[in-house]
Parts: structure tokens; sequence; C-alpha cells
């Protein structure tokens, strides 16, 4: 952790959500002049998309049929706490992008499906980490204790699961037989990987539907945000007003001491009311060091 460069990591899993929790991050800083360097989780992916494929191959013929991103084999994790190390004293470090669509192979003018080259990080407030591993702590690998302020977003798993078929499907093509193979192989790395980041998490949002997904691999539509309730847990909840909370959105109330229960759709407002205060603490001490 750094007073003068603090960093905040948003951890979540394949269709969890995080890039809906990024947005409301990048409204914050934008309305309170915060710079931030944003980093993505999958610039630290080993292999590029033919690459990933090649090792899967490789991994299967060996009889390893779970290997995955979600694993440490496919990431370079040490890289990764290098930057939030270098970040924390120096306020510098280097990040790269991975190319997903046409979109984005037309504005960084790489290939689909590779990475573009490493280059500095702009000069700026904090870093803000969006990936799968941001809280990763395994063997020597220690992410988490180089990050201020850590947020899971975990919907509850055939929740997720829809999410994740539905987007595979309709931003990248697959078929929901692929999208399922890809969920089953990567179930083990899931467990062992990408749940235990949620306890370290200083706040986890997690997503509850209300109308019936018994079976997310039939499901035709994700539940919408009036369809679902969200649980939201603190990991420490001293100096969280949570009865002020309470107070200010509608229809909420706490189910533990460090858990408030809010309607989906209020997770925006929610998120504002919660993190701005955060993000403010985080500036005001950089300021003072």
């Amino acid at each position: 952790m750094s007073r003068r460069y603090p960093i905040i990591s948003v951890t979540g899993s394949s269709g969890a959500g995080t890039s809906t929790v990024k947005t409301t991050f990048e409204q914050i800083f934008r309305r309170e002049h915060v710079r931030a360097a944003a980093i993505e989780g999958d610039a630290f992916h080993r292999f590029d998309r033919v690459g990933m494929a090649e090792q899967i191959a490789s991994q299967e013929a060996q009889g390893n049929r779970h290997f995955s991103h979600f694993g440490p084999g496919a990431n370079l994790l040490g890289r990764l706490e290098s930057l939030f190390r270098a970040y924390g004293e120096t306020g510098q470090g280097q990040t790269r992008h991975y190319v997903h669509d046409e979109h984005e192979e037309a504005m960084y003018r790489s290939p689909v499906g590779t990475f573009t080259e490493w280059v500095g990080l702009e000069e700026s407030d904090l870093l803000f980490y969006e990936g799968l591993h941001g809280a990763a702590a395994a063997g020597e690998i220690d992410i988490a204790q180089w990050a201020d302020l850590m947020i899971g977003v975990v919907p509850v798993i055939n929740l997720e699961w829809i999410q994740k078929i539905s987007r595979d499907k309709a931003t990248r093509g697959y078929s929901t037989e692929a999208v399922t193979d890809t969920i089953l192989r990567r179930m083990p790395d899931y467990v062992e990987h990408i749940c235990p980041q949620f306890t370290r998490t200083d706040i986890n949002f997690q997503r509850v539907p209300t109308v019936d997904t018994s079976n997310p691999f039939v499901a035709r539509y994700i539940p919408t945000a009036d369809e679902s309730i969200v649980v939201i847990r603190f990991r420490n909840p001293h100096g969280i007003d949570l009865p002020y909370l309470v107070s200010m959105i509608h229809d909420s109330f706490m189910s533990r001491a460090n858990s408030l229960v809010i309607p989906g759709g209020k997770l925006d407002l929610a998120m504002q009311l919660i993190l701005t205060p955060m993000i403010h603490r985080l500036i005001e001490r950089q300021r003072s060091a």
C-alpha cells in the first residue's frame, strides 16, 4: 500500500460485470478531477489468442483439461505484482493492451487477439486495475498486499454464467456449447484462484437475481437490474456509515453488521455514495504525503 501513489483494484471473473463497476469509477474520476492510470487484467495474459489455443491443446495432450486464464500458468502475475509495487513506490510502470475486436484493431493498429507493445504509464494520481487477479495471493505472488482499495464483483454463479454466455455469443460469435466448455475447463482454477480473492477484497458487490436462473444454459435473457438485489459486503465496516446508506438508498436494509442489501437498480447510486468518499480519502492522504 502507498500513501503517495494509491492503487484501486476491481476484481471479478469473466462475465461478472466488472466493466459496469469500471464505468462508475470513471464517472467518479471525471467528476472529482482525478487522473487515473487504467490497466486491464487481459494485458497480463501470458499468451495471445493463437498461443493460448496452442497451450490448451498441448496441456490437454498431457492430460490437463483445465488449463485456463483463471490460473497462474496462463498469466504474468509476477509482472503484474511488480507493476503494483513499482507504481506504489514511484508512480510509474508499464502496461499494454489486449486487442479484443475489430474496433480495437483499428484503434491500436494491431490484429485482433494480439497484444500491443509495452508502454509507460502516463502521469496520474492513482492506478486503477480491472481484471481477474487484482487481489491474488498464492505462493510467492501477493498482488493484494500492494492495493489500497480492492473491490470484488461477484454475482451468484448461475447469473455469472448467464452473463458470460450472453456476452460471448453476442460479441464474440461463440456457441452456447463452446462457452459451456470454457466454463467447465475453468472451474478448478475458478475455485482455487478466483474465489479466494473475494475474502481479501475490501468491498464485494454480489448481484442476486429475483427471477428463476436454475438452468443458466438455456436462459434467453440476462435478468435486469430491477429483477435483482445486490448484497454489499464490507470486510471492515469501521468508518462506514451504514445507517446513513440505508437512509439514502430506498428499500435497502442491513442483513448483517457488515452487509447492506439494496435493490439492483440502485447499484450505481450505492457505488457513488460508498466509493466517492473512499477515493477522496486516498487523494487527501496522497496530498498530505
